[in-house]
C-alpha cells in the first residue's frame, strides 16, 4: 500500500487554469475541494456537478491528472461547474471519515448561497463518483434523503464501476477476476478491510468469505446474487449459502456492516427516494456485480435507471490515458450527463 501512495504523489499536479476554465482549490467544510468554473459568460444559471475520486479509500486525490482531465472535460463539454472533492485516506483514518468528508461537503456545496456563489441552477445539480468514489456517492445520496435540513437535493446520481457491499466476496465477478490486474480480489479485499481498520484478521475473513456474524445473515438479502444478477451474469455458477464468522469481528469493525460503508444494504423504503441513476459496469471487474445488483435493486424499487455495461472494460479504465476504452467511456458518460442533468 505504502509503495501504491508513494507513486501516487507523481501523478498529481498544482490547480492550473487555462482559457477555458478557472481552476481553484478551497474548503467546503474544512474539507479540501478544487473548484473548476467555466470562463465563458452564460446568461442562465449553469448545471454543477459534484464528484469524487476513487482509491479504495486509501488512495488518490482530486489533483490527480486522470481525474483533473475529467473534471476539465466535464466543463467544457457541458460549460458545468465541478466540484472534485478530497476525503481523508485510510489507513491512517478509517470509517466513518471518509464518508463524512464528502457528506460535509456535500452539504456545504447545497447551501443555496453557496450555489448562488457559483453561479449552479439549483435543480441541475448531479453527484457522481468512481470505485470507492462511486460508493461514497450512493451512500451519501442515500443519506440526503433523510436529511432535513439539506432541501436541495441532487437531480442526478452517477455511479462508475462502484464498491456496494462488503458480504459477499465470492460474487461470480470476484471469482471471475481474481486476479485480473487492474484490480484483484486480495487487492479489493485489502481495501475493504483497511476501510475499517489496519487489523488483518479482518481481511483474513474476509478473504475466505467469513466475516458476517450469524446475527446479521437477514442481510445476505439484499446481496444475493442468485436473485439479483440476470443470468448472463451467472454463467453456471453456484450459489452457496454464507459461512457465517464470528461476533466479535462486527463487534469491532461495525463499518462494514454498516449501510454508510455498503449502500446496498439500504431497505425499499429508502432506495425508492433515490434520483435518476447512470451505473457504469465493467466485464473484467470484481466489482461488476456489485454494480449489477443494484441496478436491479434501484429497478425493483421503481428507481429509473440507466445501465452502461461495458463488455470489453475492466476497472478503472475511465482513468487509464492513451486507451481506446477511457476515451470512449469518458464520451458515453459526458454524453449522459449532458442529456439529464
Amino acid at each position: 500500500m505504502n509503495t501504491l501512495m508513494f507513486f501516487m504523489n507523481f501523478q498529481e499536479g498544482p490547480p492550473t487554469s487555462d482559457e477555458n476554465v478557472t481552476v481553484t482549490e478551497t474548503t467546503f467544510n474544512n474539507v479540501p475541494v478544487r473548484v473548476y468554473i467555466p470562463n465563458r459568460k452564460s446568461k442562465t444559471l449553469r448545471r454543477g456537478l459534484f464528484y469524487i475520486h476513487g482509491g479504495g479509500w486509501c488512495l488518490g486525490s482530486a489533483a490527480l491528472f486522470g481525474y483533473d482531465s475529467l473534471s476539465r472535460q466535464t466543463v467544457n463539454r457541458l460549460d458545468a461547474v465541478v466540484v472534485s472533492t478530497n476525503y481523508r485516506l485510510a489507513p491512517k483514518y478509517h470509517f466513518p471519515n471518509q464518508f463524512e468528508d464528502v457528506y460535509n461537503a456535500v452539504r456545504w456545496f447545497l447551501r443555496q448561497d453557496v450555489l448562488d456563489k457559483y453561479g449552479v441552477d439549483p435543480k441541475r445539480v448531479g453527484i457522481s463518483g468512481d470505485s470507492a468514489g462511486g460508493n461514497l456517492a450512493a451512500a451519501v445520496t442515500q443519506q440526503l434523503i433523510g436529511d432535513p435540513d439539506i432541501k436541495i437535493k441532487f437531480k442526478i446520481q452517477s455511479l462508475i464501476y462502484p464498491a456496494l457491499q462488503t458480504l459477499d466476496m465470492d460474487l461470480p465477478s470476484y471469482q471471475e477476476n481474481a486476479h485480473f490486474q487492474s484490480l484483484s480480489k486480495s487487492l479489493m479485499v485489502r481495501f475493504w478491510s483497511e476501510y475499517f481498520t489496519t487489523n488483518r484478521s479482518l481481511e483474513n475473513a474476509m478473504l475466505f468469505n467469513q466475516h458476517v456474524p450469524v446475527e446479521s445473515s437477514h442481510l445476505f438479502q439484499f446481496v444475493n446474487w442468485s436473485s439479483l444478477l440476470p443470468e448472463k451474469f451467472k454463467k453456471g455458477h453456484i450459489y452457496n449459502s454464507p459461512t457465517h464468522g464470528t461476533s466479535e469481528l462486527a463487534k469491532k469493525y461495525p463499518g462494514f456492516l454498516d449501510v454508510r460503508a455498503a449502500p446496498l444494504l439500504a431497505d425499499d423504503s429508502k432506495l425508492r427516494s433515490l434520483p435518476l441513476t447512470y451505473v457504469i459496469t465493467c466485464q473484467y471487474d470484481v466489482l461488476r456485480d456489485d454494480g449489477i445488483m443494484y441496478v436491479t435493486r434501484l429497478r425493483n424499487a421503481g428507481v429509473r435507471v440507466i445501465h452502461n455495461h461495458i463488455e470489453d472494460g475492466f476497472h478503472a479504465a475511465l482513468t487509464y490515458p492513451g486507451f481506446k476504452i477511457k476515451y470512449r467511456i469518458e464520451n458515453q458518460y459526458i454524453s449522459w450527463l449532458s442529456e439529464n442533468l
